[in-house]
């Protein structure tokens, strides 16, 4: 991968690593997001090496923030207390209409 201030632009395919720095995860986190079919890749040829395009790596994280987005939202919803949500407070149940 090219040095962030060396002005060359990176390619339209990273290799596992590149992915990985760009993560700042190990190779072996990106291998396993790749065979899951998380994060979408394709080989070079019948065995050869994975490659990651850029612009789906730039999606995938973008999906990443949108997920983690949702999830801290459903866990400060109004309704994230099942407790609450049922009406049982100080161990009283409340009356039904």
């Amino acid at each position: 991968m090219t040095s962030p201030g060396s002005g060359d632009e990176i390619g339209r395919f990273l290799t596992v690593a590149d992915a990985a720095e760009l993560l700042a995860v190990d190779v072996p986190t990106v291998d396993e997001l790749i065979r899951s079919g998380e994060l979408p890749a394709i080989r070079v040829g019948s065995a050869g090496p994975w490659r990651v395009e850029r612009t789906q790596l730039e999606v995938w994280i973008e999906e990443q923030y949108e997920a983690t987005r949702r999830h801290s939202l459903w866990n400060q919803g109004e309704f994230a207390n099942v407790a609450e949500l049922s009406g049982a407070r100080a161990g009283r149940l409340r009356p039904v209409d």
